[in-house]
């Protein structure tokens, strides 16, 4: 098993986080095996792309969520470390808890 499980869908509130907002946020290993995915499709191209973050975040987005890591943004990024057999992805972790001090 890759990730604790595939979702389909955000089940979280909107965060409204612009791509300032989350490049504020330091990014830290996640294990892949605690992450729910938002994207239940993958798009073969994106993940053999070498540079599929070319115009984007060298980081995957999670946010934190009733006690669970929904990975937002990124899951071609995940799906190369799993196949790389790496147990971790870098990520940048929103926690949705903490919505009010967000862009404060």
């Amino acid at each position: 098993m890759i990730f604790k499980r595939v979702g389909e869908g955000r089940p979280y509130p909107e965060h409204g986080l612009s791509s300032r907002d989350w490049a504020a946020l330091p990014p830290r290993q996640v294990r892949l095996d605690e992450l729910v995915t938002t994207k239940d499709t993958l798009f073969l191209g994106a993940l053999l792309d070498e540079d599929s973050t070319f115009y984007g975040d060298l980081f995957a987005h999670v946010v934190a969520w009733r006690g669970d890591l929904y990975l937002e943004d990124g899951l071609h990024r995940a799906l190369r470390a799993a196949l790389q057999q790496r147990p971790v992805v870098h990520a940048r972790v929103f926690d949705h808890a903490a919505l009010g001090t967000v862009g404060a």
